[in-house]
């Protein structure tokens, strides 16, 4: 006797069930289900995460109106944010076996956000504590998870699981340092100093 599936057959559930056995399949499936402990469906989650929570701080840089002078020009950081959203989603299709790829066009973009903000805030002296502002400590927090999911496809490009591109490496590398420059322009924009450890001097 045909055992019956306790799947329901409605496409409009949120679940379907065929991940119950900790199996999951990827837009490239010639490799069938694989585990979901892997290093490739963890460098996934590791970019989900950090997209989910650049989302969260999209949100409140909308409420703070907070915005990165260029030029005669303001743009809003949820835009920014955004454009950071819209390439990590181009990024995690390349980790599912896509043919997608980050070009020169989106690293340029966070290189010139960089280099707009090096030449209006103060140099860095010294570690700064996160903090300051809900905006601010949001974007270094970001810049943490950054550095994770850099170091996840890192490891599924050294293992051979997908060929990883140039641009997209360049790109997970460059993340970090455009958020963490987000996050000291945005305590700059509110006017608030920057902290530094003291070391217990």
């Amino acid at each position: 006797m045909k055992k019956k599936s306790h799947l329901k057959k409605d496409k409009n559930m949120l679940y379907t069930g065929l991940g119950d056995k900790g199996t999951t399949t990827l837009f490239d499936c010639k490799q069938g289900r694989i585990s979901k402990s892997s290093i490739l469906v963890e460098a996934l989650g590791s970019v989900d995460e950090l997209n989910a929570y650049l989302g969260v701080v999209k949100v409140y840089s909308d409420i703070d109106k907070v915005s990165l002078e260029v030029g005669n020009k303001k743009i809003p950081y949820s835009k920014i944010i955004e454009d950071i959203q819209q390439t990590l989603f181009v990024i995690q299709a390349e980790l599912g076996g896509s043919k997608m790829h980050v070009g020169k066009k989106e690293l340029n973009n966070i290189e010139k956000i960089i280099e707009k903000i090096a030449e209006t805030i103060p140099p860095i002296t010294s570690f700064t504590i996160s903090g300051g502002s809900l905006i601010s400590s949001g974007l270094d927090f970001a810049r943490t998870l950054a550095r994770k999911a850099e170091r996840r496809v890192i490891s599924v490009s050294d293992e051979g699981n997908r060929k990883i591109g140039v641009g997209t490496i360049s790109y997970m590398n460059r993340l970090s340092s455009v958020l963490f420059a987000l996050s000291r322009y945005a305590n700059y924009f509110f006017s608030i100093a920057e902290n530094h450890p003291s070391y217990n001097k």
